[in-house]
């Protein structure tokens, strides 16, 4: 029995269609517990469409984002800034970063002396932290900075 015509155009027109709207699920990520921040807004709205070779990908909550495909990047603003602290820091083209190990190639950078934070989790065998942090750094500056790194001389100068 065949089909009436428009039930024939009905499989290739859903085929188009999840082609169209992409096929990759949003990434579920928690949202920082700051996330409704105003200030994470023109941070958000200005983070790339690609950082290296991954693109930006929807994410389930507000104030974040994602990229690739595996998940190699999620950003989310709202973290709680943290205070003064011994991790390593990085000023990258003007934005300060603690950087920390968590376990096998997978880190967390997060913004120092900015509020709200932007915590970023990415796994290095992915995406250089160079590369990452680089092109983060525009979007993340629109949130000023209010206070800055300091490393053991200058700390040692303010005794």
């Amino acid at each position: 029995m065949a089909l009436p015509r428009p039930a024939r155009a009905l499989p290739p027109a859903l085929a188009l269609a999840a082609l169209l709207s992409g096929c990759t699920p949003a990434v579920t990520v928690d949202p920082a517990e700051n996330a409704a921040d105003p200030g994470c807004a023109p941070a958000m709205v200005a983070v790339p469409e690609r950082i290296g070779d991954h693109d930006r990908r929807e994410t389930t909550s507000q104030a974040t984002t994602a990229y690739g495909d595996p998940t190699a990047v999620v950003v989310r603003c709202g973290v709680t800034p943290p205070g003064p602290t011994t991790d390593p820091c990085s000023s990258v083209n003007g934005v300060d970063w603690l950087l920390r190990q968590d376990e096998g190639e997978t880190w967390t950078a997060t913004t120092y002396g900015r509020d709200p934070a932007v915590e970023v989790v990415f796994d290095s065998g992915a995406v250089a932290s160079s590369t990452l942090l680089t092109e983060l750094g525009s979007a993340v500056e629109r949130i000023p900075a209010e206070r800055r790194c300091v490393d053991l001389a200058d700390a040692a100068e303010g005794l």
